[in-house]
């Protein structure tokens, strides 16, 4: 039986270890939940440095947040924290090292086997 408050345990791979149910889902007198219904959780502990979801990608200086945070024991000083989060890989392009721009990707048989090559370029891409 779940209800309002009740903190669960993780069993996937989204980092998160530990959350609180928020709100049980299904009506609004609806106060406990089971195996198979819909809740609403906060995430109370993560896995610190998980890695990012599948179709995710960290580019270093790119999509940078800042969080708060108060100053605690572990972090004396506190402040604002500067990091990179991920973004989706459909929105990262593949640098060109001969011109040093972006460049698109398009697929080529070469010698009996599909092969990327850069569209700008015409270079074979490693893989």
């Amino acid at each position: 039986m779940i209800q309002m408050q009740t903190r669960l345990d993780v069993a996937d791979n989204s980092g998160a270890k530990e959350v609180m149910c928020i709100k049980v889902l299904g009506g609004s007198k609806r106060r406990f939940a089971g195996v198979g219904d819909v809740i609403v959780v906060s995430v109370k502990e993560a896995a610190p440095k998980a890695m990012p979801k599948d179709g995710k990608v960290v580019v270093s200086g790119v999509n940078m947040i800042a969080r708060h945070t108060k100053p605690s024991q572990a972090d004396p000083e506190g402040g604002i924290k500067r990091r990179e989060a991920p973004i989706h890989v459909s929105n990262v392009a593949i640098k060109d090292p001969k011109t040093g721009k972006p460049a698109r990707v398009g697929f080529e048989v070469r010698d009996g086997k599909k092969v990327r090559v850069l569209k700008g370029s015409g270079e074979v891409l490693n893989g």
